[in-house]
């Protein structure tokens, strides 16, 4: 059962990587999700793949506020792996969808 709390920032997003280059830009998001790099204010960031399309990488990202998402951002590490994810991209990066997150488990 759902519990409510107040609402948190979220995304939805998709990359789509260049032919053949899906496992090389998950294994960068992957490992900038890792424990490694702090994301203040980061709740949930999950990625995943397309069954379908393995090039295509889908992201869930759940936020205590949108100015932490943009704040992650400017961080050196996050920065570094958009500079590495950049050039496996098949073209530029669409606008996720933003949700308002009103609770629920895991959150």
């Amino acid at each position: 059962m759902a519990t409510e709390t107040n609402s948190k920032y979220g995304l939805f997003g998709q990359l789509k990587a260049k032919p053949g280059k899906g496992d090389e830009l998950m294994a960068i998001l992957m490992e900038s999700a890792g424990t490694d790099i702090r994301m203040p204010g980061c709740l949930q960031y999950l990625i995943g793949k397309d069954p379908d399309n393995e090039d295509l990488i889908l992201i869930s990202e759940v936020w205590e506020t949108k100015e932490d998402h943009a704040n992650s951002l400017k961080l050196e590490s996050v920065r570094a792996a958009i500079t590495r994810a950049m050039p496996l991209l098949d073209g530029m990066p669409e606008k996720g969808i933003v949700w308002e997150v009103m609770g629920g488990l895991g959150i």
